[in-house]
């Protein structure tokens, strides 16, 4: 057995003994499992519509996992993914509909761009307190989650005066007639193009560029990167900027795509947190994300099916949801069983 097929056989292993251990937990709950995944995969993939919503919901995830992993690769936690995307998510949606009679190749490029410098601005704050004054991320960032939902709050009361803001102009959204009537009408944007070509960028700047080298150094041995004459500090700040503006671009797919305007919200939105279950799947590399992202998202939007189609109770399905991402995120343990296996085979 070679390492490309155990680097295969892992995650769809990890995957089926999620399932089947989902399973028993709906058998023991006095539940049909079969009918319940049947509701799962009908939720997923059942129609153009299921299949349209799916991708949508994937999109904002593959950003905020890329934001998690992003930060994780330079040797930063950046939990603040939450706040960050809150901010581009609001930053876009104020350009998008207060900016009026600008043509759609200014005016989208625009308020995306809008969203990318609110999600950085805001991780940048992050990344100076920790390099000019030491202040841990993990610390800082959690606090400024809280002080980006209240402001969020507070600007979209000011500016409106209601619970939400006006809805974007046409010549700002990424949504599209043409991806609507192809998939029954369902919410597909544009954004999932968005995503992929940030999936791109990621590794692009992390595996072909200098800078992209100097990060990770930092990331994995500050001292020795100060002793080879890289700017520590520098690196630090501009990894949690860079971080920063992947999850303001995750906000501007709910603001620009899925919804259309902010609303007031009374809690977090839970995309931003997700992300770094979506990052730890995907090993925090570009194309793992994509994958843990797609996972993450189909599991979340397929799962909305199993109540009305099976008549599981919502608890049940996300302990079968949260089985089947442990699992996943356990497969090390499948890996050295495979490895030993291979050994075991190789000795005889």
């Amino acid at each position: 057995m070679s390492n490309r097929a155990i680097n295969i056989l892992v995650p769809i292993i990890s995957v089926i003994l999620g399932l089947i251990v989902g399973a028993i937990v709906m058998v023991v709950s006095g539940y049909d499992p079969v009918n319940g995944y049947i509701a799962l995969w009908n939720g997923i993939f059942g129609d153009v519509y299921t299949i349209g919503e799916t991708i949508r919901q994937i999109t904002p995830y593959i950003l905020a996992g890329l934001a998690v992993a992003f930060a994780f690769r330079t040797g930063l936690f950046n939990i603040g993914v939450e706040g960050q995307l809150i901010m581009g998510w609001t930053a876009a949606a104020y350009v998008g509909y207060a900016f009026e009679g600008l043509p759609k190749i200014i005016h989208l490029p625009f308020a995306l761009l809008a969203a990318a410098a609110a999600g950085a601005f805001w991780a940048f704050i992050a990344g100076f307190l920790k390099a000019r004054f030491s202040v841990h991320e993990v610390i800082s960032t959690i606090m400024l989650n809280y002080i980006a939902l209240h402001i969020s709050n507070a600007l979209i009361k000011f500016w409106s005066g209601t619970d939400r803001t006006e809805k974007i102009l046409e010549s700002a959204s990424l949504r599209s007639p043409w991806l609507e009537s192809l998939t029954d009408y369902s919410r597909l944007h544009w954004g999932i193009i968005v995503a992929l070509m940030m999936v791109f960028v990621m590794w692009f700047l992390l595996e072909r560029t200098t800078r992209g080298f100097e990060l990770k150094a930092v990331g994995f041995n500050k001292n020795a990167a100060e002793y080879a004459g890289m700017n520590v500090n520098k690196n630090i700040i501009l990894a949690m900027t860079i971080s920063g503006i992947f999850a303001g671009l995750g906000g501007a797919m709910e603001a620009l795509g899925t919804f259309g305007y902010v609303s007031i919200k009374g809690g977090f939105t839970g995309i931003g947190f997700d992300g770094i279950a979506v990052a730890l799947l995907g090993a925090n590399t570009p194309l793992g994300v994509l994958f843990g992202a797609s996972l993450f998202g189909s599991l979340k939007f397929g799962a909305l099916n199993m109540p009305n189609a099976a008549d599981i109770p919502t608890e049940i399905v996300s302990i079968i949801i949260a089985l089947i991402i442990f699992f996943v995120a356990s497969g090390y343990v499948i890996r050295i069983a495979l490895e030993k296996f291979k050994k075991t085979k190789e000795g005889k």
